[in-house]
Formats: C-alpha cells, structure tokens, sequence
C-alpha cells in the first residue's frame, strides 16, 4: 500500500480551514504531512516511539 492510499487521519479540534497535520501508520514508522496539501504532501516519516515521546511531551506542556 502506498503513502497515499493509506488512512490518513487529522484532529477532531481541526477547524474548517484545513490547517493542520495528517499522521498514518506506514509500517514501523509515522508518517506526518500538511493537510492542506494532501496527497501531494510531502511525508515526514519518524519511529514509533519518537511520535509517542513527541506526544508525550505536548500533552505535558512542554511543547506549546
């Protein structure tokens, strides 16, 4: 399955405007891209745990 076809999911609290990042399982790794861009995004592909330490710390309020 290619980064494109795969289930590319934003935040609820995204408003209308389409700003915001998309995340998708790719294998072992994260992908990240601009929703505003879709398909044509470039993706940003990091580990697992890399994405859950970044969410660990934004939950946590060290990363506005």
């Amino acid at each position: 399955m290619s980064d494109q076809s795969r289930p590319w999911r934003k935040s609820s609290r995204s408003g209308a405007n389409h700003n915001c990042v998309e995340v998708a399982s790719l294998a072992a790794r994260v992908g990240v891209r601009d929703s505003k861009h879709g398909g044509r995004a470039p993706v940003l592909q990091i580990s697992a745990s890399a994405w859950r330490a970044l969410l660990t710390r934004i939950k946590a309020g060290e990363i506005p």
